[in-house]
């Protein structure tokens, strides 16, 4: 898919990932929509990348995705990227958090995808991604809410990856370890174990062009050592917990609760 003259709608825009994927698609020359809730951080990201437009929607709220599909107009290349952090044990949330991060995280992508693919079908070209984590291929404790919302949000792509072939619509997925200076972990300030490593808002970004010109199904962002463990929960979920709880994997949870818990 050639990102150069294309319409690009990007949800969770206002996040620091956000801004970094909307950066790169602006300098390929795509033609971008910018989304999400807070309008001082939408305004000026579209009056850096010239030609940009901004929507303040909340996903949360079907009759908002409604209007944005509406006011969006046609759309070429859709980076789902808006995602609450939903980290916690189960019996810390309310029923109303637990519908905030599902109608957020995946009923919105989904809803999205739903009103967007067939009339990408029928130009015969578009390209759907969406940005799991690795927390969608392996779970971890504290973070059961997020891990139904990444892992559904994987199962969902490959899928509708395989319905579309042959269309001229292509489907990835993104999945970001531990990321710096940006996004969930480091804006809860979470310590993480010597020797665990990170990657940057930039790293994600070329992620995204490389998913949508490439046309690849799944791209990992993180160092070796951490791809390779979510390669091994897939295979041995039961050991790699185990391996997971003695690098610290509870604690790093504990806190990542405590610095997002006001974001649900």
């Amino acid at each position: 898919m050639q990102i150069s003259g294309s319409t690009i709608l990007l949800t969770g825009a206002t996040g620091g990932l956000g801004r970094a994927i909307a950066r790169a698609l602006h300098a390929r020359g795509g033609e971008l929509v910018l989304t999400g809730r807070r309008t001082d951080v939408l305004e000026p990201l579209a009056a850096e990348l010239d030609g940009s437009r901004t929507l303040a929607i909340d996903l949360d709220a079907p009759e908002e995705i409604d209007r944005l599909l509406a006011e969006a107009g046609e759309v070429d290349i859709l980076v789902a990227n808006a995602a609450l952090p939903a980290a916690g044990t189960l019996d810390s949330f309310t029923m109303e958090e637990i519908d905030r991060a599902l109608n957020v995280n995946l009923r919105a992508p989904i809803a999205l995808a739903h009103a967007l693919a067939p009339a990408m079908a029928k130009r015969g070209r578009g390209h759907l991604l969406f940005m799991s984590s690795l927390a969608g291929k392996s779970a971890t404790p504290g973070t059961g809410i997020y891990n139904a919302t990444k892992f559904g949000l994987r199962g969902f792509a490959s899928a509708l990856r395989a319905d579309l072939h042959g269309s001229g619509v292509g489907v990835s997925a993104v999945f970001p370890g531990f990321i710096r200076d940006a996004g969930m972990f480091a804006e809860a300030q979470v310590k993480l174990p010597t020797g665990v490593g990170t990657s940057s808002p930039e790293d994600v970004a070329r992620a995204v062009l490389s998913a949508i010109e490439r046309n690849r199904a799944e791209v990992d962002v993180a160092p070796l050592t951490m791809r390779a463990g979510a390669t091994f929960a897939g295979i041995a979920p039961e050991l790699a917990s185990r391996v997971a709880r003695r690098l610290g994997s509870e604690s790093i949870a504990k806190d990542m609760e405590k610095g997002q818990r006001s974001k649900r």
